[in-house]
């Protein structure tokens, strides 16, 4: 079963990857996909950074309608907008490497499990 979060980085990480305006694709990805997203939410690791990313992306007060994202994001020089897209696309590649070490644990784990006869093992309770 995948981590969910690691879907959102994903489509976020698309959207990024696509056609158009980099603030365009920023705003949507970060609306669409990880918004919804609280820092506790996430690893440890990754919290500090997601958080910041978050204060860039909501710091403009919004005026006529439009959201906090939509307000950021329009004052946002295209460098700050590019800035952000590199901030999701490295939490992504985090979140990764962390699935990857823990599957890779678990797997080990699993191994030495198979290795270690049973009344080697101490246990735990």
């Amino acid at each position: 079963m995948s981590d969910p979060h690691v879907d959102r980085f994903d489509a976020a990480v698309r959207i990024l990857a696509g056609d158009g305006n980099v603030k365009d694709r920023l705003q949507r990805a970060f609306e669409e996909n990880l918004d919804a997203i609280t820092d506790d939410e996430l690893p440890t690791p990754l919290k500090a950074e997601f958080s910041a990313l978050r204060s860039r992306m909501t710091r403009v007060q919004p005026h006529g309608g439009e959201g906090a994202i939509c307000a950021s994001v329009r004052k946002m020089s295209a460098k700050e907008a590019s800035t952000c897209a590199v901030s999701v696309v490295a939490l992504y590649g985090e979140m990764l490497r962390g699935t990857v070490l823990e599957t890779a644990m678990v797997a080990a784990d699993d191994d030495i499990a198979e290795i270690v006869p049973a009344f080697l093992v101490k246990s735990v309770s």
